[in-house]
């Protein structure tokens, strides 16, 4: 039976380099098999998932000999921690590895939204010309980016921001004023309703918690500037989406980009169908074909490290 078991997609190459070292089973449709991979746990002493992969107490009953996961991303709102660390289970995320790939994500849909003109291809070529309509978009230098959660992600977020002339403000209650990070990429901490006043461009890079579900409610929303767009690429269930949909029909808000849903994958007929200057993608943001190398490289050679 296999050592190490990967249950979704992961970088042939760094698939490889585990095969050469360990006895793996790489099944990307296994998140999808309860019934296949349920046999496979039996034996196993490492996993690796993304983030539809959920290790609760109910799938680390089946893992008696589990010692370490590794998470192919970041967030790990799909792992019980607690319930790992009472096993003594390592959980090893993939900080880092995929911040540049959110980071543009942000920038570039931050762009299309303030600007308004790239959505209107199928206008285009039926022979529409929406000239005077979209000749009233904003450009990105001299706006001010509020980031939500000022880690690592946020603040190389922040750096880009800056070097294409933005200003930058953050939210973060676990920072404190003199730290580092504000001073590195020229950064104001501010509270949470400062920073929505000022901000033309509001980014999340926050945990999904009991604290932060629905944060961005209705109430929220409203507080925002109005014209202001809205990024989310952290994880569904902050904003309150039917809330958020009012918002931009309503023309409060200018547009927003979600990247994560509360329910993945977002349901045909949402709240969120049909509503204009409003991007969606399936939970991509840190995916690239770069940031899959990097992410599967590093957590293939620390699971191999943690099992020895």
């Amino acid at each position: 039976m296999p050592r190490i078991v990967i249950t979704e997609f992961m970088d042939t190459d760094a698939v490889e380099w585990l095969s050469q070292r360990q006895d793996v089973h790489y099944g990307p449709s296994l998140v999808d098999e309860p019934d296949a991979l349920e046999p496979l746990l039996a034996d196993c002493e490492a996993l690796i998932v993304r983030n539809r992969t959920q290790v609760r107490p109910e799938l680390l009953a089946k893992a008696p000999k589990l010692s370490v996961v590794g998470r192919l991303g970041v967030g790990l709102d799909n792992i019980d921690q607690p319930a790992c660390a009472e096993r003594n289970i390592q959980v090893i995320p993939a900080t880092g590895a995929n911040a540049l790939a959110v980071s543009e994500y942000v920038i570039c849909t931050a762009m299309m939204l303030l600007r308004g003109a790239y959505l209107s291809s199928a206008q285009v070529a039926a022979g529409e010309w929406p000239r005077p309509a979209l000749s009233k978009g904003r450009e990105l230098g001299g706006k001010t980016l509020g980031i939500v959660g000022f880690g690592g992600i946020g603040q190389l977020t922040g750096k880009m921001a800056r070097a294409l002339g933005m200003k930058t403000v953050a939210y973060d209650p676990f920072l404190k004023p003199d730290a580092p990070a504000l001073t590195e990429t020229g950064t104001r901490l501010l509270d949470m309703d400062a920073l929505l006043k000022e901000s033309d461009v509001v980014s999340l890079h926050i945990p999904l918690t009991p604290e932060t579900r629905n944060l961005f409610d209705a109430t929220r929303i409203a507080s925002m500037r109005k014209g202001a767009v809205l990024i989310n690429t952290s994880r569904g269930g902050i904003i309150d989406e039917p809330a958020l949909a009012a918002a931009i029909q309503s023309g409060h808000l200018a547009g927003a980009a979600l990247d994560v849903f509360d329910n993945e994958p977002l349901a045909a007929g949402s709240a969120l169908a049909d509503v204009p200057n409003l991007v969606l993608t399936p939970h991509i943001g840190g995916v690239t074909e770069e940031s899959n190398t990097r992410v599967s490289s590093m957590i293939a050679e620390r699971v191999a490290q943690a099992l020895g």
